[in-house]
């Protein structure tokens, strides 16, 4: 790409091979490797897709294919920056969540596989209601709510967050998969902004969960990039767990439900809460795809 000691040019006879498709993946999947990526060669192949312009299995298709001095500009400084551990998410504008695409930047949290479970339990659950309300709290890139929409036609929704920019790659992102009519948007901290009187036959959420002195612990990716106001979850991370379990009642219809996702280890810690409460009935935990404890569902007890 570039000649000096960082790129696949270096070294005396660097430029004799020309860089092919296979040639740029197999050197950016070494050097990745030795910048702490888990996911080395996944990183060349969505990255080099990108600078190309292409979907990935076309990298494959034309393996030896040599690439452009354009096209190899941009992958270097793709390169360089996911070296500095910024998500591959985050540079090339999108991540693939429940088969949908969603717009990112570093004003949302990158949706992850695990928050696909809270997505299923939600649709499962909307599925046996004729014309459910949905309240998707904290709800970031909009990805909860809107991937559960694409499944329940017969839902409505409203999605929320404190964060104006959150809200607005939201909105566009409900725009871009065709649901932004079913899905009302609003700046709110929590329940603050809800309106008086409103409830909601299921209420859902992915809160920041974080312990605030874990957030230096995590890896690089997520604490250099991501935004701290979605990570960071009080003290024990349960801050806005016990904030969500009390003020959603009065927004819940009656055996109305609640869902919210978890870290696993915070298990105990919610169901404790929960019953603490006095208010919910019917509490059961489901797993992700690797097993672990992921989404805590809870029924509002019947008057």
């Amino acid at each position: 790409m570039k000649e000096n000691s960082s790129t696949p040019e270096s070294g005396s006879n660097a430029s004799a091979e020309p860089w092919t498709v296979r040639r740029i993946l197999d050197w950016t999947t070494a050097h990745l490797a030795k910048h702490g990526s888990d996911s080395p060669r996944l990183d060349a192949e969505v990255l080099l897709a990108y600078s190309r312009n292409c979907e990935r299995i076309r990298l494959y298709t034309n393996y030896e294919d040599v690439v452009t001095e354009q096209q190899r500009a941009t992958m270097r400084s793709l390169v360089q920056r996911r070296s500095n551990a910024e998500p591959v998410a985050y540079l090339v504008g999108k991540r693939e969540f429940f088969g949908l695409d969603f717009f990112v930047d570093q004003n949302v949290l990158i949706p992850r596989p695990d928050t696909e479970t809270l997505v299923m339990e939600l649709v499962e659950e909307a599925q046996k209601l004729t014309a459910p309300q949905i309240l998707d709290l904290c709800t970031g890139s909009g990805c909860v709510a809107i991937a559960a929409a694409s499944n329940c036609p017969n839902a409505s929704f409203l999605a929320t967050d404190i964060s104006e920019a959150a809200l607005s790659i939201a909105q566009k992102n409900a725009e871009t998969n065709g649901l932004r009519e079913r899905i009302q948007f609003l700046k709110s901290d929590c329940f603050a902004q809800i309106p008086a009187g409103a409830q909601f036959d299921l209420i859902a959420s992915n809160p920041p969960y974080i312990p605030d002195a874990e957030i230096e612990t995590l890896e690089a990716d997520v604490r250099q990039h991501e935004p701290r106001l979605a990570l960071a979850g009080g003290t024990d991370g349960l801050d806005f767990y016990r904030k969500i379990i009390q003020e959603a009642i009065p927004c819940l219809k009656e055996g109305g439900q609640l869902l919210l996702e978890f870290s696993p280890e915070q298990e105990a810690a919610l169901r404790e809460l929960l019953t603490a409460s006095g208010n919910y009935r019917n509490i059961r935990v489901k797993t992700d795809l690797a097993h672990r404890s992921r989404v805590i569902i809870a029924q509002k007890c019947l008057s």
